[in-house]
């Protein structure tokens, strides 16, 4: 069986929270396994450009507007499923507010009803086919997700602003990429990406309880706001002067930040476990009043 070699000189891996080794490659996107199949759709379109030119402006309108309609609804079919796989990532998420998944369905009906009109096939043939390719695209698709989940007993107005916080702190983290790209040093990339699996791991921690926004505002906000400035800052002075000081200054800020950034998510978890054992030393209390027992919890430390 294969070991990993250790030694005075080999770096110990990263791990989470949840004792897992962390991938040093960058974190892969979010993506749904049928995310691309949309693109096959537009791409069979293509014969309505081809006979748009060659029966009269009736024939050119009703081809250019039936591509352009099986365009669209295969964009809005893509960001559905973009969607859905983030809905699917998080253990609580609210409904889409738009169904970009049914809307694209629709509008794949709309164009290919509107591509079939022939004076052979009238107009119920046309909406025959229209509806026939609207509710194939929903069986090949599925429909976008028409409930919340986990989200029982959560402040919305709370989770909204947790929401925009997480968006703005994404593009901080991002901005902070962006700029290290410039230097053309793959090392303090990766560097990058490992703090911002960090940083995204506080992110989901606070998605999860949106109580502790409070505790966690300065860490998805400011913070990254000054980690952003000082990325920008130092890959201008990198890329005049390649000053190795400057290099280990920087270094030396993404480790502080890093090691902050986990004892902060560790505290928000622990603070989550605490008002756990609350709740249910209240309850035990109350149901002991009544007369009634709960079987003891043993707790593992």
């Amino acid at each position: 069986m294969a070991e990993r070699f250790g030694g005075q000189y080999s770096p110990s891996p990263k791990r989470d929270l949840a004792g897992r080794e962390i991938d040093k490659r960058p974190p892969a996107p979010l993506k749904h396994r049928l995310e691309g199949r949309p693109f096959w759709i537009t791409l069979a379109a293509a014969p309505f450009l081809l006979t748009a030119f060659g029966d009269g402006l009736v024939g050119l309108i009703r081809a250019l507007g039936a591509f352009a309609l099986i365009g669209a609804g295969a964009m809005l079919t893509r960001e559905g499923l973009r969607t859905e796989a983030a809905f699917d990532a998080r253990s609580k998420a609210r409904k889409p507010a738009f169904p970009r998944k049914i809307f694209g369905a629709i509008l794949f009906g709309a164009g290919l009803g509107l591509g079939a009109q022939a004076p052979e096939m009238g107009l119920i043939g046309a909406i025959t086919v229209g509806a026939v390719g609207a509710v194939l695209s929903l069986l090949a698709f599925g429909l976008d997700p028409l409930k919340s989940k986990g989200m029982e007993g959560v402040d919305t107005f709370q989770q909204d602003r947790v929401l925009r916080i997480v968006a703005e702190g994404e593009k901080h983290l991002a901005a902070m990429r962006d700029a290290i790209t410039r230097t053309g040093d793959h090392a303090l990339l990766a560097r990058i990406d490992r703090f911002t699996t960090t940083a995204r791991e506080m992110f989901r921690v606070v998605e999860e309880d949106p109580g502790d926004l409070s505790s966690a505002r300065r860490y998805m906000g400011v913070y990254l706001m000054g980690a952003r400035d000082a990325s920008v800052k130092f890959a201008d002075l990198w890329t005049q002067t390649r000053d190795p000081s400057a290099r280990d200054a920087y270094e030396a800020l993404l480790d502080d930040m890093e090691a902050n950034y986990t004892a902060r998510t560790r505290a928000l978890i622990a603070d989550g476990r605490d008002g756990l054992d609350i709740e249910i030393d209240v309850l035990r209390d109350r149901l002991a009043r009544e007369g009634l027992a709960m079987a003891p919890v043993t707790r593992k430390d």
